[in-house]
C-alpha cells in the first residue's frame, strides 16, 4: 500500500545519523556507570565499556568516514548528511562523551571506591613506604623492558603501535655521544600491567592500585641518565583497523588475511589522546607528526588507556559490590530425560533462552555427536567460538574419530581474524573440512547440523541461534536458541550448508528464511501484510527486537504501516536511523533501548498475521549489511508453547521494563524510563528471579559441570517435599495482543542527564 499523501517517506529529514546514533548509545552505557543502583564495581565495568565502545567506533567507523572524505567520496546514507559535516557533528558529541567519562571517573566512581576502601593512589599520595617499593618495582619490572628513543635524523620518531600507551619526554642536556635533540619517545611494552595492585605490607588501604602510568611519570629520569627531564606527557593513537582483502584477486583468503593483520597496528592515525597536563606545543608536534587536526586532539583528566582500568574489577574480591552470581536454569525436559540429548530432542523442540538458561545442551549435543557411532556428519558455522572451545574441542575429536566434519568459519570476524584463523588451522589438522564462506558475503548465521542414522532412515538435529558458539558470552549477551530434529527445518539447514562450502543455485527454503537472497523482501512482505490487515479494520501488531535498525526500505515499510495504524515495539539496543512520533508518518511507532548487566544481542520479530501470530528468531539485524552483505538465517519458532515462551521471556518484560529501558524521541535523543509511583521493573532483573537462581558464590564456567550441577539441583528439588513451586505458565492468548500497562514516561520535553 502507498504512503499517506503529502509525506515523502525517502525524506532524509525522516532518517537519523547512524553514526551520531551509535554515539547515543555509548552515551546510554555510561549512564549506567552513573547509575547508583548498578553495583559499584560493576558501574567502574560500564565505564571502561563504553571506553572501549568509543575505541572501536574511531577505528571502524570515523576511520572509514575519513577515508571517504580524503578521497572525496559521497557518503550515500538515507540521512543526507555530509561526510564533512558527519565527522563535525562526531566531534563534537564525541568530545562531550570523553569530558563526561573522565568525570564520572575523577568526580564520581574513584571517591566512592575509596570510600570503600578500593583506592587508585596518586603520586602526591604515596607514603614514603609504597614511594620505595614503586621505585623498587620500576627498576625490577618496567625498566628493563623500556627502550626509549631520543629524536634526531638517526632516530626518527618510531612506529606507534594502535591503541599503546606512549610517552613523549622533554629532557635537556646532552648525551654520552653529544646529542641534545630535547625530546624523546617511551613506548610502553604491552606485556606490562597497567595497573599494579600493591602487596600487603605497603598498602594501607584495603586495596591500594597504582596506574603504571604514575610509576612512570614518576621514575622517567632512570631511563635517561644524567639528563634532565622537564617533562613526561602519555599519549595514545587510535588508527584505523578495518582490514581491506580483494578477495576476488587474493588465490588464498587466510593467507591474504595473514598479511593484512601485520600491519593492522599501524594504520592511518584517526584520533591523539594526550594527557591534559601536555603542553600546546608537544600536542601540536605530536598533531604534526601523526597527520591529524585539532579537532582529532582528544586532553584527557587520568589514563589516556582507561580501559585497562578493567582490571580492578577482577582483581577486587567485593561480591557486595558486583552483580550476583547466578545458576543457569537447565530445561526441565533435560533435567528429567536422562542422558541422551538426541532421544530429547526426538520427543520434540527445545528452546533455550541465554544467559537464563545454560548453553552445556548445544555443548553436549556436539559432544555425544563426536563419540556417538550413528553419527555420520556435523557440519558447523562459526563466526566468534572464543578460546579453548569446548564445541571446538568437540569438532576436533569427531574429526580424529572419522566422522566427516565440516567447519564454515568465517575468517573475515572483525577483530577475531586471527583467532579464526589458528581455529581453521587446528580444524584442518584434525582433518576437518574448513571453509571460509563465499567471496564478498561474510557467513554469519549461527548453525549446527548433525546426521545421525536411525535404522534405515538418517534423521537431522539441528541448532539454530541469534548467538555466537561462545561459551563464555552464553552468560553475559541475551540469545536464543532452538534445538530440534524438524525434517523441514533439517532439509533447509542441509541446503544451506550445499550453498556455503559448494555451488549451485539458490534453492527454495521450507521454513527458514535467508539473507542476502530473501529476508529483506520477507520482513518487508510480513510489515506490509499488518498495513494491510489494519487498513481493514482487523488487528494488527509488530513486535521486533534487534540490535540495529538502520536499512532504509523497512524503515520505510514500518512508517506506511504506521500511517496505517498499526502499533509498532522496536526494542532497538543499539543504532536506530528511525525517528519515532512523527506526526502523520510514524505516530504509532515507539522505540525502546535496554540497557542493563547483559548485552541484549536476541533478535525477535512477532508479527500479529491477523490472529496466526508469528514468531521468528533470526541472527541478521534489521541493517543493510546483513540482509544483503551476510548469509543469515531467521527461523520461525512453530510450536506455540515455544512461541508463547519467546514472547513471554524475549519481548514483554522489555515492553514493561521501566528502569533500565530508554525511549527515543524524534529528534533522536533518549529518554530514560522512570518508574514513578508504579513497582520497579527491569527485564533482566525479572528474568533472573524467575528463571535463576542466585548464587553468592563463583559458579563454574565449564558446560557440562553446569549441567551436571543442574541435574543435582533438580533431584534435590524433586525429593524435597517442601521446595518451592514452579511458577505456573501464563495461559491463554498472547498479552502482546493485550492492552498492555505502560511504564510512566518522563515528559516529552525531558532530556537524559
Amino acid at each position: 500500500m502507498g504512503p499517506t499523501p503529502g509525506f515523502d517517506l525517502r525524506d532524509p529529514a525522516l532518517y537519523l545519523n547512524r553514526e551520531l546514533s551509535q554515539l547515543e548509545f555509548n552515551a546510554r552505557v555510561l549512564e549506567q556507570a552513573k547509575d547508583p543502583a548498578t553495583p559499584l564495581l560493576e558501574r567502574l565495568r560500564f565505564l571502561t565499556i563504553c571506553s572501549t565502545n568509543l575505541d572501536e567506533f574511531f577505528e571502524i567507523r570515523v576511520a572509514g568516514l575519513r577515508q571517504q572524505h580524503s578521497f572525496g567520496i559521497a557518503r550515500n546514507e538515507p540521512d543526507g548528511m555530509t561526510t564533512a559535516e558527519t565527522l563535525r557533528r562526531i566531534g563534537e558529541s564525541a568530545h562531550a562523551l570523553v569530558h563526561e567519562q573522565y568525570r564520572v571517573l575523577n568526580d564520581v566512581l574513584l571517591p566512592s571506591l575509596e570510600r570503600e576502601g578500593i583506592r587508585l593512589l596518586k603520586r602526591a599520595d604515596w607514603t614514603q613506604k609504597q614511594a620505595r617499593w614503586i621505585k623498587r618495582y620500576f627498576l625490577a619490572e618496567v625498566l628493563p623492558v623500556l627502550t626509549p628513543v631520543g629524536l634526531d635524523p638517526a632516530h626518527p620518531f618510531p612506529r606507534i603501535l594502535n591503541k599503546s600507551l606512549n610517552f613523549i619526554v622533554s629532557v635537556e642536556g646532552d648525551d654520552a655521544y653529544g646529542r641534545s635533540s630535547g625530546v624523546a619517545v617511551v613506548q610502553v611494552p604491552r606485556s606490562l600491567p597497567r595497573l599494579i595492585s600493591l602487596p600487603k605490607g605497603v598498602k594501607e588501604g584495603t586495596h591500594d592500585f597504582v596506574l603504571l602510568s604514575s610509576v612512570l611519570h614518576a621514575h622517567v629520569d632512570e631511563a635517561f641518565p644524567g639528563m634532565k627531564v622537564h617533562g613526561c606527557y602519555q599519549f595514545r593513537v587510535t588508527r584505523n583497523s578495518d582490514l581491506w582483502v580483494d578477495e576476488e584477486e587474493a588465490d588464498d583468503l587466510m593467507r591474504a588475511l595473514k598479511g593484512e593483520l601485520a600491519d593492522r597496528n599501524f594504520g592511518e592515525a584517526v584520533r591523539l589522546e594526550v594527557a591534559v597536563t601536555c603542553p600546546d606545543e608537544m600536542a601540536r608536534f605530536l598533531l604534526t607528526t601523526f597527520e591529524l587536526e585539532e579537532a582529532d586532539l582528544y586532553r584527557v583528566h587520568g589514563p589516556v588507556n582507561m580501559h585497562r582500568m578493567v582490571a580492578m574489577v577482577d582483581l577486587v574480591e567485593r561480591p557486595d559490590l558486583k552483580y550476583p552470581q547466578f545458576l543457569q536454569r537447565v530445561p526441565r525436559r533435560i533435567e528429567e530425560g536422562g542422558h541422551d540429548i538426541f532421544e530429547v530432542l526426538r520427543k520434540g523442540d527445545l528452546l533455550l533462552h541465554h544467559p537464563f538458561d545454560t548453553f552445556a545442551p548445544v555443548v553436549e549435543l556436539v559432544r555425544q555427536a563426536a563419540a556417538d557411532p550413528s553419527v555420520l556428519a556435523i557440519k558447523q558455522t562459526l563466526y566468534r567460538s572464543g578460546a579453548d572451545s569446548p564445541v571446538v574441542e568437540a569438532l576436533i575429536d569427531a574429526a580424529r574419530a572419522g566422522k566427516e566434519v565440516t567447519a564454515v568459519i568465517e575468517l573475515r570476524a572483525r577483530f577475531d581474524e586471527a583467532a579464526n584463523i589458528q581455529l581453521a588451522t587446528r580444524l584442518q589438522k584434525a582433518g576437518a573440512n574448513v571453509v571460509y564462506g563465499i567471496v564478498g558475503y561474510k557467513a554469519h548465521a549461527k548453525m549446527l547440523l548433525i546426521v545421525r542414522r536411525e535404522g534405515r532412515k538418517l534423521r537431522r538435529y539441528v541448532h539454530l541461534g541469534t548467538g555466537n558458539y561462545h561459551v563464555r558470552t552464553t552468560r553475559g549477551y541475551t540469545d536464543f536458541g532452538l534445538l530440534t530434529c524438524d525434517r523441514e527445518i533439517g532439509e533447509d539447514v542441509h541446503r544451506l550448508f550445499l550453498q556455503l562450502t559448494g555451488l549451485g543455485r539458490v534453492t527454495r527454503l521450507r521454513k527458514i528464511v535467508q539473507s542476502p537472497f530473501a529476508l529483506q523482501r520477507t520482513l518487508i512482505a510480513l510489515i506490509d501484510q499488518e498495513a494491510r490487515n489494519a487498513r481493514a479494520g482487523k488487528p494488527a501488531r509488530i513486535v521486533a527486537k534487534m540490535n540495529a535498525l538502520s536499512e532504509p526500505q523497512i524503515i520505510q515499510a514500518l512508517y506506511q504501516a504506521s500511517q496505517a495504524g498499526v502499533p509498532i515495539d522496536l526494542i532497538v539496543r543499539g543504532t536506530c536511523g528511525l525517528r519515532p512520533g512523527v506526526p502523520g508518518v510514524s505516530e504509532t511507532i515507539k522505540v525502546r533501548s535496554v540497557i542493563g548487566r547483559f548485552l541484549e544481542h536476541s533478535r525477535i520479530f512477532f508479527f500479529h498475521a491477523d490472529g496466526e501470530e508469528l514468531c521468528y528468531c533470526a541472527s541478521a539485524d534489521w541493517m543493510q549489511r546483513n540482509l544483503f552483505r551476510r548469509v543469515e538465517t531467521c527461523f520461525p519458532i512453530s510450536e506455540q508453547r515455544l512461541a508463547h515462551r519467546v514472547r513471554h521471556e524475549g519481548l514483554e518484560p522489555y515492553l514493561e521494563d521501566n528502569a533500565q529501558a530508554w525511549l527515543l524521541q524524534s529528534d533522536g535523543k533518549y529518554v530514560r524510563v522512570k518508574p514513578g509511583k508504579g513497582p520497579r521493573r527491569a527485564a533482566q532483573e525479572v528474568l533472573l528471579d524467575r528463571l535463576c537462581e542466585l548464587r553468592t558464590i563463583d559458579v563454574r564456567t565449564d558446560a557440562t559441570n553446569v549441567l551436571d550441577e543442574g541435574r543435582r539441583k533438580a533431584r534435590r528439588t524433586r525429593s524435597n517435599a517442601s521446595a518451592t513451586p514452579r511458577t505456573p505458565r501464563r495461559k491463554g492468548k498472547s498479552v502482546l495482543l493485550e492492552p498492555l500497562v505502560p511504564p510512566e514516561e518522563p515528559p516529552p520535553d525531558a532530556r537524559a542527564s
